[in-house]
């Protein structure tokens, strides 16, 4: 099922839950309110009848034969009306109630009123029943005044509410349910954008998401450039890094192709290619850490920066082991990098092999948030950087100090993946005048 499916769907259940439920609770609404107009009408109807009565000395009952309810003097009017005593006897009923079944009764206390629906034969009947206590001078003469009328009028306003009810329901569900698909055709009209933009960079039509979108969707278009720049860019990393890599071994090629068919000395020919394999090496290590390079995308996982640095420090120290300097690592282990390990750890491994050579006695590794970056600082205790030597260290193959060993790439490399993240890399002089390299990369 589809997305636009599955909203139809789900909207047309939760508008006929919502329909069927607004129908109920008017119906049920409708049904008490004409309910209690019918009891209010009879109530009216007990009125009028408590006003033709006439109880005198005796006890007797006397009711007019023109009574104020024209109703209940016409036969078969639907409605009809009788009082009985304290001893269930029928004192009077009305000329309507000819040839009714009247219902049997209790009578009632002063005051107290019953209203109820009963069944005549097959019909059935609205009952109200007042009881009453008729003041004479030998006393009181209980009386309970009832009207009885049929619920024909009742059920037919009802019936009628009810087609009315739910036709009118019907048009508005109708009319709600085309909109809906109107207003869910226009809401998905985005979606149906990305995937038709997707289809056409997938056949070639177009490099990337061209299209305005709303600020939900933005993120998830934004996030899909991102990763098609970022897979462009490793392609173009890796054609271009191919491309150097042949072209740094033209060189190293044509000295072993002219020592080997000119040099007559054994010793210098066998020196002269252990330089250029030496040489054609680094350049293949160099070339491949620099193609692999990865660069950040938004899918990228965040890599905790403390257990990296623990693991580059001992593995440095090790090859190192001539040196013993101490070494401070301050670092939260709350901080995390948006990078490839493989990355960082090329990055910290070649910084932190630099400070192991140049340094004295100490070494400073520390790293601390500032706003949405990290800044990673790695200071040692040796000689210093002269500040007109800086940009050339840079450079791929130049050294700062020719006595120590290196191949001068190590900085290149640290600058190129930097460069890839979009952080920046700065070298300065710290209190002691010594080296302070500094890194800003994307954090969390």
């Amino acid at each position: 099922m589809s997305l636009n499916q599955r909203i139809l769907f789900s909207a047309t259940l939760v508008l006929v839950v919502f329909i069927v439920g607004i129908a109920v609770t008017l119906d049920r609404a409708f049904y008490d309110s004409a309910r209690l107009g019918v009891q209010d009408h009879m109530w009216a109807r007990i009125l009028l009848l408590m006003g033709d009565a006439e109880v005198d000395e005796q006890g007797t009952l006397y009711m007019p034969s023109n009574l104020l309810d024209s109703e209940l003097s016409r036969p078969d009017s639907g409605t009809y009306a009788f009082i009985i005593d304290q001893t269930k006897t029928i004192t009077w009923q009305s000329t309507s109630a000819l040839n009714k079944q009247i219902p049997a009764q209790a009578p009632l206390k002063k005051g107290t009123k019953r209203f109820a629906q009963i069944i005549i034969g097959k019909d059935t009947y609205f009952i109200y029943s007042f009881g009453v206590a008729w003041i004479i001078e030998s006393g009181t003469y209980p009386l309970t005044f009832t009207v009885v009328t049929d619920t024909q009028l009742f059920d037919a306003q009802i019936e009628r509410y009810r087609e009315d009810l739910w036709g009118w329901l019907s048009i508005m569900a109708l009319l709600l349910l085309i909109t809906q698909m109107l207003v869910l055709r226009w809401g998905l009209r985005p979606m149906r954008l990305v995937s038709s933009e997707l289809a056409s960079i997938e056949s070639g039509q177009q490099e990337n998401m061209k299209g305005i979108y709303p600020r939900e969707l933005k993120q998830l278009t934004d996030s899909i450039n991102s990763l098609i720049n970022h897979e462009r860019k490793q392609q173009k990393r890796y054609r271009n890094g191919l491309a150097d890599l042949a072209h740094s071994l033209k060189t190293p090629l044509t000295i072993l192709r002219g020592a080997i068919s000119t040099e007559e000395d054994e010793q210098k020919k066998r020196l002269t290619i252990n330089e250029q394999v030496d040489r054609m090496d680094n350049i293949v290590q160099y070339q491949l850490r620099r193609a692999a390079t990865a660069g950040s995308s938004p899918g990228m996982r965040l890599v905790a920066l403390r257990p990296i640095a623990d693991k580059i420090v001992n593995t440095v120290r090790k090859a190192h082991h001539n040196k013993q300097p101490q070494v401070t690592i301050a670092i939260d282990r709350t901080i995390s990098l948006r990078i490839d390990e493989g990355d960082l750890m090329e990055l910290l491994g070649n910084l932190v092999d630099n400070a192991f050579k140049w340094c004295h006695h100490a070494i400073t590794l520390s790293a601390n948030y500032e706003q949405r970056h990290v800044i990673i600082r790695i200071e040692d205790d040796g000689p210093g950087i002269k500040r007109d030597e800086i940009a050339k260290i840079l450079e791929r193959g130049v050294r700062a100090d020719q006595s120590i060993p290196g191949h001068g790439i190590g900085l290149a490399i640290v600058r190129d993946i930097i460069q890839v993240y979009g952080g920046t890399l700065s070298i300065d002089q710290n209190e002691m005048k010594s080296t302070r390299i500094s890194i800003m990369l994307s954090g969390k």
